[in-house]
C-alpha cells in the first residue's frame, strides 16, 4: 500500500517519506480500513516536529481518517465488509495511522459514516467534531448558557459553535482575527463575533451579555487568554480547555476566586467509554439529519502530506486540512 511515513522526527519536508509497505492484516477484533481520506491536526505536525518519543521505529501520522471497511478480524461480524466509516484514534498510542491506503485498527475505532456525509467530513470527526462535542457538553452541557467559543473559525470552533446552538444555548459568541474569520463563525451560527485584533474583548462581551459575562468559554488558547477568563466569565462560570498555545499558563488568582469560575481541562484522545459513546451516538444522529457544516479548507494527495502539516503548522487555511488517499498521482 501507499503510505507516508517518518521515521524520525524533525521538518516535515525533511522527515516525511511517501512510498509502498505492507498492507495491514486486521487481527482479531480488528477491522481492515480502506483510507479515502485522512485528516490532518495540529497533534500530527507537532508529534512530527517532535512533541513527543516516537513510539516506534517508523510512524504512519494522523489520527482522523475516513473510509470503507474491506476485511474483517476474528470476532468482527462479516457483515460490517464494505461499510463506509469514519476513524477515531488512528494513531493515538499505536504508529500506524490513517495517513495511507489501509489501515488495521480495534473495531470499535471504525464509526458508521452515515450515507449522505461524505468521506472529506468523516476525516474531520475523530479530533475537531469530537472535541467540540465534549466541550460543549460536559459538565451539564449548554442549554440555556451564554457561551463564547474562542477561535470561532477554527476547526473546533466551527463545530462548537453548530453544537452549542443544537444543544439549546441561549447565546453563542466567537472570538476571531479577521473579516473573513467573522462571516465563517456567522455562518456556523454564532449569534455575536467579536474581532480580538481590534476590539476589547472583555468590553464586548459585556456589552453582548448586557453585564451578565458568559456562562462557558470554550478555550483554545488557555496560555493567551488566561488573563482575560474573570473579566468575560459570568459568576461560577466554567472555562472548557482543549488547548494551549504554551506548555504552561497563568491565571490570575485574585480575580479568579472572586468570580468563583472553573477549569476544566480534557483531551479528546482519552474520552472516558461511555463519554465517547454518547457522543458517537449524538453525532450520528445530527449527521443523519444533516444538521453539521463542515469546513473543508484544503484538499490535498497524500504525496503531499509535507505540505499539509505545514499549511496547518502556519494556519494558513480556514477549515480541516484532508489529504485524499483514493487517488494516485
Amino acid at each position: 500500500m501507499r503510505a507516508a511515513w517518518y521515521e524520525r522526527t524533525g521538518p516535515a519536508r525533511e522527515v516525511i517519506v511517501v512510498g509502498e509497505m505492507p498492507t495491514p492484516s486486521p487481527g482479531p477484533g480488528e477491522v481492515l480500513v480502506r483510507l479515502a481520506t485522512s485528516g490532518v491536526n495540529p497533534s500530527d505536525w507537532k508529534a512530527r516536529g517532535g512533541s513527543r518519543p516516537m513510539l516506534a521505529p517508523r510512524i504512519i501520522p494522523h489520527s482522523d481518517g475516513a473510509g470503507t471497511i474491506e476485511a474483517v478480524g476474528d470476532g468482527v461480524d462479516a457483515a460490517r465488509i464494505g461499510e463506509r466509516v469514519w476513524i477515531w484514534n488512528g494513531q493515538w498510542q499505536r504508529a500506524l495511522g490513517t495517513a495511507a491506503d489501509c489501515i488495521a485498527l480495534p473495531a470499535a475505532q471504525a464509526v458508521r459514516l452515515p450515507a449522505n456525509t461524505s468521506f472529506q467530513a468523516g476525516a474531520c470527526f475523530g479530533i475537531p467534531a469530537l472535541t467540540a462535542w465534549r466541550a460543549v457538553q460536559i459538565d451539564g452541557g449548554v442549554a440555556g448558557q451564554r457561551v463564547l467559543v474562542a477561535g470561532g473559525a477554527g476547526a473546533v470552533g466551527h463545530y462548537a459553535i453548530q453544537m452549542a446552538k443544537l444543544l439549546g444555548a441561549k447565546q453563542v459568541i466567537a472570538t476571531v482575527s479577521s473579516p473573513g474569520k467573522a462571516a465563517h463563525a456567522r455562518a456556523a451560527g454564532a449569534d455575536a463575533v467579536i474581532d480580538y485584533r481590534t476590539q476589547d474583548v472583555a468590553a464586548a462581551v459585556k456589552a453582548l451579555t448586557g453585564g451578565h459575562g458568559v456562562d462557558r468559554v470554550v478555550e483554545v488558547d488557555l496560555a493567551a487568554n488566561g488573563a482575560l477568563l474573570p473579566q468575560i466569565v459570568a459568576k461560577d462560570g466554567l472555562c472548557v480547555c482543549y488547548g494551549s498555545g504554551k506548555a504552561e499558563a497563568a491565571l490570575p488568582f485574585f480575580p479568579m476566586i472572586l468570580s468563583g469560575a472553573a477549569v476544566r481541562f480534557f483531551i479528546v484522545y482519552g474520552l472516558p467509554d461511555a463519554a465517547r459513546a454518547e457522543g458517537l451516538a449524538t453525532m450520528t444522529g445530527w449527521l443523519e439529519a444533516g444538521a453539521l457544516q463542515h469546513a473543508i479548507g484544503a484538499v490535498m494527495p497524500l504525496e503531499d502530506c509535507a505540505e499539509a502539516h505545514d499549511l496547518v503548522a502556519r494556519g494558513e487555511v480556514m477549515g480541516n486540512v484532508v489529504l485524499d488517499c483514493a487517488s494516485a498521482l
